[in-house]
C-alpha cells in the first residue's frame, strides 16, 4: 500500500511543488512587500481557524474509515461525519464578524476574511480527501488536490492581477474549493446514505480527534507566532520577506513530507489494524528510511543554493532578506516534518492523541517565548534561531513520549548513509564557483543531486536501489503478460 500511494501521489505532487514555486514567484512581484504580508498573515489566520475549528472531524475520518467501512459500508461513519461538519460551520459567521470589527488595515482585513470564508468549500473538500486517502483511493484524493492546487493559484493570479491585494490568493483557495466540491460531494454524500447520526460515535471521534486537533493547533501556533510577533515588533515589510523565505524552504520540504505522509500514514494504519505490531514496525522503518533519504539531501541542498535560488524565485525588493532566512528554515523544515509525518505518527496509532497534545505544548511553548526574547533584540534572526530550537525540542519530547505508546524505529544504518551522502554532496558543491542566478542555481543542483544520489545508489541505502528495481521488473512482467 505505501509504495502504491508512493507512485500514486508522485504527479500531484510535482504539481504542487511546481505551483508552490511560482506562487512565489508570482505573488512576490505582483504584490507589494505590504500586501505579501497580508497574505502571510491571513494564510496564518485561516489555517489556524481550519486547524481549531474542522480539523479534529477530518482526523476522525482518516483513522476510522480502515475499519468502519467493513461495518454497513461506513454509512454510519459517514453520516456522522457529515453532521459534525455542519454544525461547525456555525462558527464561520460568528469568526467573519469577529474579523470585521478587529481594529486592523483594511486591506488586512479583506485576506483574513477571504480566508474564513474559503474555509466553507475547502473543508468538505477535505473530508472527501480524508476519506479516499484512508481508503486507499490513490486517484480520486489526488485529483481533489490537483484541483485545488492548480484551481487556487489560476483563481489566486487572476484576483492579483485585478487589484485584489493580500487578499487574493486566499480568494483563490476558496473559489479552486467550490469546483472540488462540485466533483466529490455526490459520491462522499451517496456514502452516507442509508446512515443513522450517531452522538456515541461522535463523542469518540471527538475523544480521539479534538486533542490531536488541538496539538496540531500548537503546532500551527509553533509554525505562525514569528509572523504575528514580527509584525508587532517590526512591520509588514519584515514579515513579507521572512514568509518569502520561509516559503521558499519550507514549502519545498513540506511538499515532499505531504507526500510520503499521504503514502505512509494510511499504511501504516492498515498494516496495525490487519498485520499488528510486528507489521507496523516493518511498514515504519521502510517509510522513515524512505523519508529521510529524500527529505534530508533536499533540505543541506536549499541551503546549499539559498541565494541564488532566491535571486531566481522571489522579487527583488525581498530576494536578499529571503536568501537569509532559507537555511535555517530548511533545517527547521526538516526536523518540523520528520516530527509532524513520522514520529508524532505514535500517538495517532496508538489512538493516544492526549499525549500528541503534551508532545507540541512543549515546544510551543518554548517557541513563544524564545520569539518574545529574540526578536525584539535581533529582528528577523532571532525569528529563525526560535524556530530551529523549538523543532528540535519538539523531535526530542516526540521520541521520549512515544516510548509510553507505540515507539516507532529509526534505522540508525539508513540514518548514518544519509548523512554521510549529504555531507559529500555539500564539500562537492562548496566547491563551485558562485556565478550568480540561474546558471549557478543549475550547476549546483544537478552537481549536488548526482553525488548524493551516485552514493545512496552505491550503497543500497535503504534498499531503495533494491526496492526501485523489483518495481521496475514487477511493472515489465505485467506488461509482458
Amino acid at each position: 500500500m505505501f509504495w502504491r500511494g508512493v507512485l500514486g501521489y508522485l504527479p500531484v505532487n510535482i504539481v504542487q511543488g511546481l505551483v508552490g514555486l511560482l506562487t512565489i514567484v508570482l505573488f512576490t512581484r505582483v504584490l507589494t512587500p505590504g500586501q505579501f504580508g497580508d497574505y502571510a498573515l491571513g494564510l496564518s489566520v485561516m489555517t489556524l481557524a481550519h486547524t481549531a475549528i474542522f480539523t479534529w472531524n477530518e482526523a476522525a475520518v482518516g483513522r476510522f474509515w480502515a475499519g468502519e467501512s467493513l461495518r454497513n459500508g461506513g454509512a454510519d461513519h459517514a453520516a456522522t461525519v457529515h453532521r459534525a461538519w455542519l454544525g461547525l460551520l456555525a462558527v464561520i459567521p460568528v469568526a467573519v464578524l469577529a474579523a470585521a470589527l478587529w481594529p486592523m488595515s483594511p486591506s488586512l482585513k479583506l485576506a483574513v476574511i477571504a480566508g474564513l470564508v474559503s474555509l466553507v468549500p475547502r473543508t468538505f473538500a477535505k473530508l472527501g480527501q480524508e476519506r479516499r486517502r484512508a481508503a486507499g483511493e490513490v486517484g480520486g484524493s489526488a485529483s481533489l488536490e490537483l484541483i485545488q492546487t492548480l484551481g487556487g493559484f489560476g483563481f489566486g493570479a487572476a484576483l492579483a492581477y485585478a487589484g485584489f491585494g493580500g487578499a487574493a490568493p486566499l480568494m483563490g483557495f476558496g473559489l479552486a474549493s467550490l469546483v472540488a466540491v462540485a466533483v466529490c460531494a455526490r459520491p462522499e454524500l451517496a456514502k452516507a446514505k442509508g446512515g443513522r447520526y450517531e452522538p456515541a460515535r461522535l463523542r469518540e471521534h471527538a475523544a480521539y480527534g479534538v486533542p490531536l486537533a488541538a496539538s496540531l493547533i500548537l503546532t500551527v501556533v509553533l509554525s505562525t507566532t514569528d509572523r504575528f510577533l514580527l509584525a508587532a515588533f517590526l512591520d509588514n515589510a519584515a514579515v513579507a520577506v521572512y514568509h518569502a523565505g520561509y516559503s521558499l524552504s519550507n514549502r519545498t520540504l513540506d511538499v515532499a513530507f505531504i507526500w510520503l505522509g499521504a503514502a505512509g500514514a494510511p499504511a501504516m494504519v492498515m498494516a496495525l489494524e490487519r498485520g499488528g505490531r510486528e507489521a507496523l514496525a516493518s511498514a515504519a522503518r521502510e517509510q522513515f528510511s524512505v523519508m529521510l533519504l529524500l527529505t534530508l539531501p533536499a533540505a543541506v541542498g536549499l541551503a546549499l543554493v539559498a541565494r541564488p535560488l532566491a535571486e531566481l524565485m522571489i522579487g527583488p525588493t525581498m530576494a536578499a532578506g529571503a536568501a537569509q532566512v532559507t537555511p535555517l528554515i530548511a533545517l527547521g523544515g526538516l526536523l518540523a516534518g520528520l516530527n509532524t509525518y513520522y514520529f508524532s505518527e505514535a500517538f495517532v496509532l496508538g489512538r493516544r492523541s492526549g499525549l500528541a497534545l503534551w508532545a507540541m505544548a512543549v515546544p510551543a511553548v518554548a517557541n513563544l517565548g524564545l520569539n518574545l526574547a529574540l526578536i525584539p533584540r535581533f529582528g528577523i534572526e532571532g525569528a529563525l534561531w526560535s524556530t530551529v530550537i523549538s523543532y528540535a525540542l519538539g523531535v526530542a519530547v516526540a521520541i521520549v513520549m512515544a516510548r509510553k505508546v507505540m515507539p516507532l524505529p529509526v534505522p540508525w544504518r539508513v540514518l548514518g548513509e544519509a548523512l554521510g551522502a549529504a555531507a559529500v554532496m555539500a564539500l562537492v558543491v562548496s566547491r563551485i564557483p558562485d556565478l550568480g542566478g540561474l546558471p549557478e542555481l543549475a550547476l549546483k543542483a544537478a552537481t549536488g543531486g548526482a553525488t548524493y544520489g551516485a552514493i545512496v545508489f552505491a550503497l543500497d541505502a535503504g534498499r531503495l536501489r533494491s526496492r526501485a528495481l523489483a518495481i521496475l521488473q514487477a511493472r515489465r512482467a505485467g506488461s509482458a503478460a
